[in-house]
């Protein structure tokens, strides 16, 4: 008799338990954070969430536009997540337009954002008075990243501190035997490497007046032209082995001191992090040259499928609260590389590079969109095509280069 009670005790427990579970929050999240320091960074929204009393259900696809396609996909097919990455930028456009997502306007109008936000994400974010989207981090496209080991090992005493003295360093690491640029090559890669070119050779006006008004004459003049001729000189700084290589696999080079330099976001502080590498230590950090140069903004969101179901829209409210929050955004990027959207954070906790990072955000004259926040994904595809051409060519010239993207931009 005892034994029989103990059982149904037992069962009892575990029916409640259950019962409780089911009625938990729960999110089903699709993201393509796979890479080390990126599945750090989102196993900190992932415990946030669970100990908010959220039940997260983690689904991670590798490759951005594998990802977001994937995303499109299950809404279409009437399975959406609860919750799907995107970057800041126009990709989730048509799927606002074509009303697949609830909007987030009650968090945006408690947290402010209005006025918290950086105008470049505020223009992607917000449609036609409504906030669809959560940004989670600021990002900066076009960080410029050396190693310590490789120039000491080259001779390289001081830091760069224009595109001149980069191209000088680049140099010495070619003639100490050393991989002057780790670089992937991916079409979304080199476009990174042409807009750091073009903020820092050209400077706010000439960057905003090609990506944002795709102004032809701009395009077509003698400053542009002598962006493109060092963004092809760049190219004779890589590797045999650049061709198809992923960025973290890049940004190994110059962990393990077999490159010198790679032009990326700041996500690969993630992967120096999860190397147990430290800014100003084992590695150094140039957000762009001179105290005017643009920052290139772009970051992660979340979105939120369409759904009238009660507990789908309490799971997605619940995660965009637990990702707006000043201790998630902090723990997220510090993980992932990025600075917090936030800017009442303590930026003491951050490191060196971060910190750099949130001051120079103070500046809203810096602030900047990358091309993505500028041109539709048809437009900055069609840019990446040129460019991709134009990095692998022998014969085509800068001039060419030049009237190929002025049609890319014309429409």
């Amino acid at each position: 008799m005892y034994q029989a009670y103990k059982l149904a005790l037992a069962a009892a427990c575990l029916a409640a338990s259950a019962a409780q579970a089911q009625v938990k929050p729960t999110a089903e999240v699709i993201h393509w954070w796979t890479s080390g320091g990126e599945s750090a960074a989102v196993r900190q929204i992932a415990q946030a969430y669970r100990n908010a009393g959220g039940v997260w259900i983690d689904t991670a696809i590798a490759g951005g536009d594998q990802s977001r396609a994937v995303t499109i996909n299950r809404i279409v097919g009437g399975n959406p997540p609860t919750a799907a990455q995107f970057n800041t930028s126009k990709q989730f456009l048509d799927v606002i337009e074509q009303d697949m997502l609830n909007n987030v306007d009650d968090v945006a109008r408690k947290e402010n954002w209005d006025k918290l936000l950086p105008e470049p994400i505020i223009k992607v974010i917000k449609v036609d008075g409504h906030y669809y989207a959560v940004p989670l981090n600021i990002h900066m496209q076009a960080w410029i990243w050396y190693s310590k080991a490789a120039f000491k090992k080259a001779g390289i005493a001081k830091e760069p501190a224009t595109v001149d003295e980069l191209f000088a360093a680049l140099d010495k690491l070619k003639a100490a035997g050393i991989v002057p640029l780790a670089h992937g090559g991916q079409s979304w890669q080199e476009t990174i490497l042409f807009s750091a070119l073009l903020s820092n050779i050209g400077g706010k006006d000439l960057y905003l007046k090609v990506l944002r008004d795709r102004d032809q004459r701009a395009i077509g003049s003698a400053p542009f032209q002598k962006v493109l001729a060092a963004f092809k000189r760049m190219r004779g700084y890589v590797d045999a082995g650049a061709p198809g290589r992923n960025w973290n696999d890049a940004t190994a080079m110059l962990i393990n001191g077999k490159a010198g330099v790679q032009v990326m976001g700041d996500w690969v502080k993630g992967e120096f992090t999860a190397a147990r590498q430290l800014p100003d230590q084992h590695y150094g950090c140039i957000a762009g040259f001179g105290p005017a140069s643009p920052y290139l903004i772009q970051g992660d969101v979340f979105v939120f499928p369409k759904t009238s179901n009660p507990k789908a829209v309490q799971a997605q409210k619940l995660l965009a609260s637990v990702v707006v929050a000043p201790a998630t955004q902090l723990s997220f990027s510090q993980h992932k590389g990025s600075i917090p959207v936030r800017s009442d954070v303590d930026a003491s906790k951050a490191d060196a590079c971060a910190r750099k990072g949130i001051a120079i955000m103070k500046d809203r004259s810096r602030h900047v969109g990358v091309s993505e926040v500028y041109l539709t994904p048809d437009q900055n595809g069609a840019l990446q095509d040129v460019l991709t051409a134009y990095w692998n060519s022998a014969r085509m010239t800068p001039e060419q280069a030049q009237k190929r993207i002025a049609s890319a931009l014309r429409n």
